[in-house]
């Protein structure tokens, strides 16, 4: 989600080709042809195949400027013309959003202008059941080779069947170079190595919404997974209907990654806190140009807005140079907890660094020292014990237990198939035990609870026991959608006492800290 330096790109390659990568397949959201040439050139340096990329995207909106063959011809000229050793070009559309006869039309136009030995490849999802179609088109417009995959992992969001592709090109005078009869096989080993994973059908069915909300396959399931966890799927809804505006207003980079993630963020900044009133930082970097340059102009007024919020001027120098220089950063942090500083490790720090994430939660640390936090949907396996005969109901009419409240949970209410979780706080009765303080007994305090109903994790604790907070003071901060959300005090007061330390999972039932 963040820029690499070049010395970073470079230690990627080296270990990507030290261990059996072969094709690297390399693109830029922007389509920046700058950043594609020196990205690429790490790759051509470590002898892989290189494979660069034009990124596609069927647009959610109306323009003729972008996005169009004429557009990406214009990238692939550019590319072929730069002088970086090219091996092949993928023509690569990750929200399957394309038209099929914009595909046509680049594929012909770019086989006009490529060596003839170079091949021309065709990626592209079929989450708007369309892949298929976008296949022949590319094919019939000189592509050499296309994506596919298999039953179960096949179709909806990912690559359609390639027995589907085959099955299609009959008569055609095209075939695959697979032979399809193994593919049952294929699928019978995938589904037996699959039958311990559950995957929310969100996240594996076609949906052809995408061509307004142009999201990749590949980032719909974790978003998605994310939501349910964070408890807040009920609004996929809103988040999708905002990426028009989001997209627009950007400057309709392609949603590769990160480029994706940024307009998912923004989209769902914009319903939870109001339009433009939290800018992501990736997003609003994008905008601002740290990653390079937007196919369109952003929005004059959301650059603005951006600047303000991240406390960042308007950049137009190289992205590349401006990134951090985390190699060393990296070997440092494995040095001080007493870790083995071979090139594997530290590439794991640094592409796991984030500006402003504490190093104690970092991935490729948490890895090395055996406390890594995989967030996988794996299915229940263990089924909860039925309880014992012994185990005695509560009388009828008992009363309920006493607490010294306010207690904060959560209920989940399903009605005709529609999940909302909703935030319950319970405040203790008058003259019950735990009731309210009397002069004999000190206030209680206030909890400050996360925001979030579902599970979040604890990113920063940004006061201490015996701080004085105001009202709207940020005093912690959690990480919910791969993004940090700031919580903060609803009272003025003390902080008496913190229940959580950073890294802990929480949900919105779980006290942060209390303020009286």
């Amino acid at each position: 989600m963040t820029t690499q330096g070049l010395d970073a790109l470079k230690l990627q390659a080296k270990l990507m080709h030290k261990h059996a990568t072969t094709w690297d397949r390399n693109f830029d959201f922007m389509n920046d042809v700058d950043n594609l040439v020196k990205t690429g050139q790490p790759i051509a340096d470590a002898g892989m195949h290189h494979q660069v990329c034009i990124a596609l995207m069927g647009l959610p909106f109306e323009s003729s400027k972008v996005h169009t063959p004429e557009f990406y011809v214009g990238i692939g000229r550019r590319l072929l013309e730069s002088g970086i050793h090219i091996d092949s070009i993928c023509l690569k559309d990750a929200s399957g959003t394309t038209d099929p006869n914009t595909i046509f039309e680049t594929a012909k136009a770019l086989k006009k202008i490529m060596p003839p030995e170079m091949p021309l490849w065709m990626h592209t999802h079929d989450t708007a059941s369309t892949a298929v179609a976008c296949y022949m088109a590319a094919i019939a417009g000189g592509a050499d080779g296309v994506d596919l995959s298999v039953r179960p992992l096949a179709s909806g969001t990912v690559q359609p069947d390639a027995r589907s592709l085959a099955h299609a090109l009959k008569g055609t005078g095209y075939s695959l170079d697979i032979d399809v009869s193994r593919l049952p096989a294929i699928e019978r080993m995938l589904t037996d190595l699959l039958k311990d994973y559950e995957f929310n059908p969100t996240t594996t069915t076609a949906d052809a919404r995408v061509l307004g909300f142009p999201m990749p396959g590949g980032a719909i399931g974790p978003n998605v997974h994310m939501m349910v966890k964070a408890g807040i799927l009920d609004r996929y809804g809103e988040v999708l209907a905002e990426f028009p505006i989001v997209v627009e207003a950007g400057g309709a980079w392609t949603s590769v990654t990160p480029g994706s993630q940024q307009y998912w963020l923004q989209a769902f900044n914009n319903v939870v806190y109001g339009r433009w009133k939290k800018i992501d930082p990736g997003y609003g970097r994008s905008v601002l140009g740290y990653f390079g340059r937007t196919p369109l102009s952003p929005d004059p007024e959301v650059v603005k807005t951006a600047s303000q919020q991240l406390d960042l001027p308007v950049f137009d120098g190289d992205p590349l140079e401006a990134a951090p220089k985390n190699v060393e950063p990296a070997k440092k942090a494995l040095e001080e907890r007493g870790l083995p500083t071979s090139d594997e490790n530290v590439f794991l720090v640094l592409a796991a660094m984030v500006p402003g994430k504490k190093l104690e939660l970092n991935e490729g640390i948490r890895l090395l020292t055996g406390n890594a936090k995989i967030d996988i949907p794996l299915r229940l396996t263990e089924q909860v014990p039925a309880a014992t005969a012994s185990a005695a109901p509560p009388a009828f009419g008992s009363p309920a237990p006493a607490f010294a409240g306010p207690l904060t949970t959560r209920c989940t209410v399903e009605e005709k198939g529609t999940r909302r979780t909703f935030v319950v706080t319970l405040e203790p009765a008058e003259g019950r035990p735990g009731g309210p303080a009397t002069a004999a007994q000190p206030p209680i305090g206030t909890a400050v609870h996360s925001t979030f109903a579902g599970s979040v994790e604890v990113v920063d604790i940004l006061v201490r026991e015996g701080d004085t907070v105001k009202v709207g003071t940020v005093v912690a901060a959690v990480e919910a959608m791969k993004a940090k959300h700031d919580i903060k005090s609803a009272v003025a007061g003390k902080v008496m006492s913190i229940h959580v330390k950073v890294g802990d999972e929480i949900d919105s039932s779980q006290p942060i800290m209390t303020i009286a």
